[in-house]
């Protein structure tokens, strides 16, 4: 064996081992998960195997263009919904195969979801503090829960709202509520389907301030799905979702100059699944034409992917239209 292939073998090897430990480290682990809705007879691919990782403590973003499967990613985490095929696991919860008693233990401890709609996420005739303390006497948390509901109500800010009922609060303090109430038994991840899409800016920012405040000093892992660019832009990943699988992920991380002044910079990632494949950005394939087949080249450090039809580029070697 040479020792080229040798060391091909061992980083191939080293690659599954990161693999393996990525899966390991990750809350959140999607694999090729496929969901496929039967109506009529006619049947809907809302996810085509889809891979996602979400890291313990995380606040990410999901975006996507509406039926892109933000949604039904949504439901199979928050356990309101079971994948067709593929597999799916928060924490030591296997996504796929609880049974109806263990999916509902699941909803009650392990997961927090906030809805868009703010009627939805709270009883009308409770208070505040008695829709903050319905999940923990459900659980059997009695004892503590005076004590949890006013240090939640204290970290959202909302302390003032305790006695009031859903309809004396306006659309921001309702939805910090719902927050509270998900984080009411101390769930590993809150997830939150547009949680700002019926506030306006200002209050969206309210309401935002307060997810990052539970994952900044509870350590909640928070995933938000969200049409408001606002929203998007104020986390550190942003995971594009496109036709069912995830497309593209933006990093954003801060900088700091000579002079002291911070930063954000950001950079768009396309997403690589365990099969090779990945969608390149839209906008990209538009700006340079390509459709139906690209070529490619690989180089010592990186893939050069050019249209097909322009070969007179790739032989050239000129990488400033194509891109790597």
């Amino acid at each position: 064996m040479t020792d080229t292939t040798l060391a091909e073998l061992e980083r191939r090897a080293a690659a599954r081992r990161d693999a393996v430990r990525d899966d390991r480290d990750a809350l959140i682990a999607c694999d090729r998960l496929v969901r496929i809705f039967a109506t009529d007879g006619v049947e809907v691919q809302a996810l085509q195997g889809l891979d996602l990782r979400v890291g313990k403590g995380d606040l990410i973003a999901l975006v996507g263009a509406s039926g892109s499967g933000k949604s039904t990613l949504m439901n199979i985490l928050a356990g309101l919904d079971v994948p067709t095929a593929g597999a799916a696991r928060v924490g030591d919860h296997n996504l796929l195969a609880m049974d109806a008693k263990a999916r509902l233990g699941y909803r009650r401890d392990v997961v927090g979801f906030v809805w868009q709609q703010t009627a939805r996420n709270l009883l009308p005739y409770l208070t505040a503090s008695q829709n903050v303390a319905l999940p923990m006497q459900l659980r059997g948390r009695s004892r503590e829960k005076a004590r949890r509901v006013e240090s939640l109500l204290s970290l959202l800010e909302i302390t003032e709202c305790r006695d009031r009922r859903p309809y004396q609060l306006s659309g921001g303090q309702q939805q910090r509520v719902a927050i509270a109430v998900a984080l009411a038994n101390s769930p590993s991840v809150v997830l939150a389907d547009e949680p700002t899409g019926e506030l306006d800016s200002a209050t969206g920012e309210q309401v935002f301030a307060a997810f990052r405040r539970a994952n900044e000093e509870l350590g909640t892992t928070i995933v938000i799905v969200t049409h408001d660019q606002a929203v998007a832009s104020e986390v550190r990943r942003t995971v594009a979702i496109r036709d069912g699988r995830t497309s593209s992920e933006v990093l954003r991380r801060t900088e700091v100059d000579a002079e002291g002044r911070e930063s954000v910079v950001s950079r768009e990632y396309a997403m690589l699944d365990r099969a090779g494949r990945l969608q390149l950005p839209a906008e990209h394939l538009a700006a340079l034409g390509m459709r139906h087949r690209v070529a490619l080249e690989l180089e010592r450090d990186h893939i050069g992917v050019w249209p097909s039809d322009e070969p007179e580029q790739r032989a050239s070697g000129d990488t400033t239209e194509g891109g790597k």
